[in-house]
């Protein structure tokens, strides 16, 4: 395993996140594919003993079953400081009018809810769950500061919004003397790169990290064009991010890894890797070989013209993500 630090911070993340979306109770929340606390187990214990140190949740994720299952399997596994744990919040947890987004309210109740369930005093990267319109930033702001300065969070993360969003936030964070972020959790991969029209440049010129999500594209870099799996069939989201002109840039993958006598998703996660600005990619595991493949990826190198093979293809996208 590879460690980076995470953005301008002192803090090292192993270069593979082992992203939790995927575990949680069955018939909880909106993800009918996850699994449950049983079939998750071994996953959290491959990514231990593979040298990740870096795990990603949300407080949303199976309604709040993915952060309870986190903080009973993995202290099991190892001791907390040992560990980058991240988690997010701004979807809606209640059904009352301040049961879901970014205010001071939503923001204070949240925070110790996810510490709750994921039975730790404090939250390594929390992350703003998207933007919320209806929210005045500033108030977003001074609130994660202030978790900051209390020691509930060490660090700030937000995730996928447009780049003239971000750069406000970080403005109003150094006018303010708020803590700022430090690492943006963006939809990029081979099939999406519209990131790197302004926000990946933005990350750059400030020294912040991209930890993408979907680097394999719910899978689709993974396995040739139009074969499903029982998530992809129950994934309404995910049915909408990627579309039939995508099919060049899966083949492309399938040709280079063929090639290189690897699977494709280890060429999709190298290339991904390539990027000076992206530090962790978050990567889903729902069978052994997705965690082996993720960690076989980061030795991968790819010359020049892989590259442009796998990028050539590409075709501009409607902002898709940001919801």
């Amino acid at each position: 395993m590879e460690y980076v630090n995470l953005g301008p911070t002192g803090l090292r993340v192993s270069r593979i996140c082992l992203g939790l979306m995927s575990y949680g109770r069955p018939g909880q929340g909106n993800q009918p594919w996850s699994l449950d606390r049983d079939e998750a187990e071994p996953f959290y214990r491959q990514a231990v003993e593979a040298g990740v140190t870096f795990f990603d949740t949300a407080n949303v994720y199976s309604a709040g079953s993915s952060e309870e299952i986190t903080g009973d399997v993995l202290w099991q596994l190892v001791r907390r400081d040992e560990v980058v744990l991240a988690t997010k919040v701004n979807g809606r947890m209640h059904d009352d009018p301040n049961g879901q987004g970014l205010s001071r309210k939503a923001i204070l109740r949240e925070v110790d809810a996810s510490l709750r369930r994921l039975r730790t005093d404090y939250i390594d990267l929390y992350q703003i769950h998207r933007w919320d319109p209806h929210t005045p930033i500033e108030e977003t702001l001074e609130t994660l500061d202030g978790l900051v300065r209390s020691g509930k969070v060490r660090y700030l993360g937000a995730s996928s919004m447009f780049a003239w969003q971000f750069a406000k936030s970080l403005y109003l964070a150094d006018r303010h003397g708020w803590a700022r972020f430090v690492s943006m959790q963006n939809h990029y991969n081979l099939l999406y790169r519209e990131e790197e029209r302004e926000m990946l440049p933005l990350l750059a010129d400030q020294g912040i990290s991209s930890i993408p999500w979907s680097p394999l594209a719910r899978g689709r870099l993974a396995r040739p064009w139009g074969e499903s799996t029982h998530r992809s069939g129950q994934d309404p989201f995910g049915a909408g991010l990627y579309h039939d002109s995508d099919q060049a840039i899966v083949a492309a993958t399938i040709s280079v890894a063929q090639r290189r006598g690897v699977p494709p998703a280890q060429v999709a996660l190298a290339w991904l890797l390539t990027k000076s600005v992206v530090a962790s990619p978050i990567v889903g595991a729902t069978k052994a070989h997705h965690l082996s493949d993720a960690v076989a990826a980061l030795a991968l190198r790819l010359d020049d013209d892989e590259v442009a093979a796998l990028e050539s293809p590409y075709q501009p996208h409607p902002v898709a993500g940001h919801q």
